[in-house]
């Protein structure tokens, strides 16, 4: 049953899904950035909370879910590579139709609003509040709702790198929210991991560019280079981080 599903649809009668997201995504964004730096400004002149196990239970449920989505993902991937090429594990749209992958793309969606809560453990913890951090929180957010709603290719990809790494980040930020020490190479591993994954995005990107025209990725250039402008800020943002972080000597805040 698994695998015969796969051949129900591939690039035609797709419908669109509700634009719910996608009217609205722009006002949760605008929330977003007035919430946080409002209880910035609110806890200036307050003691920083603990919140140890409320952290801890957070990161380890979102690691959890990043496993579990990183395999399902993965799984459906792996099936379109081999039975009808990397091009098409790209192209297709079926993962927008097949019953596990529209769930986990919806789910994956749905949980980049989850993931801001990061940022609110950060200030009311009274961590350093970098700008690669809500930036990042805010235009994955972004990005990800317009790509769902414009049922752009290459979402099959994006999702089972993003939960993968995801899997590994919030690993390290479920031990170190515990108190533990983890060894500064554990945190390089998970930077350079996260560089890794914008660089294949943007590659990714040029892959679509490329096949944009013959009708299998359909996509628009609006959609393409805002999508890339994105995925090379955020390049160019870790690339700094870990420059500042890990060769300069500076320590940045673990909160990102």
């Amino acid at each position: 049953m698994y695998l015969t599903l796969w051949r129900q649809e591939d690039n035609q009668n797709v419908t669109t899904p509700s634009g719910l997201l996608r009217d609205k995504c722009f006002i949760v964004a605008a929330i977003y950035l007035i919430l946080v730096f409002g209880i910035q400004h609110f806890m200036k002149e307050r003691r920083a909370y603990h919140l140890r196990t409320p952290l801890t239970l957070w990161s380890f449920g979102l690691t959890l879910f990043s496993v579990i989505g990183a395999w399902r993902v993965w799984k459906q991937i792996a099936f379109l590579l081999l039975t009808k090429g990397f091009k098409q594990s790209v192209c297709s749209r079926s993962v927008y139709v097949h019953p596990v992958s529209k769930l986990w793309i919806c789910l994956f969606v749905l949980s980049k609003l989850v993931e801001m809560g990061d940022t609110v453990f950060i200030v009311l913890r009274k961590k350093k509040l970098t700008f690669v951090h809500w930036y990042h929180h805010l235009t994955a957010a972004v990005v990800s709702w317009y790509t769902y709603n414009a049922m752009v290719p290459g979402i099959g990809w994006v999702i089972a790198l993003n939960f993968s790494i995801h899997a590994l980040t919030y690993s390290y930020y479920t031990v170190t929210a515990t108190g533990t020490r983890v060894p500064s190479s554990i945190a390089i591993i998970i930077t350079t991991s996260q560089m890794v994954q914008m660089t294949g995005f943007v590659i990714l990107n040029f892959l679509i560019a490329f096949w944009k025209d013959d009708k299998v990725c359909p996509i628009t250039w609006p959609q393409l280079l805002s999508s890339s402008w994105v995925y090379i800020t955020l390049l160019i943002l870790f690339c700094n981080f870990f420059f500042k972080t890990y060769l300069s000597g500076t320590r940045k805040s673990k909160g990102e």
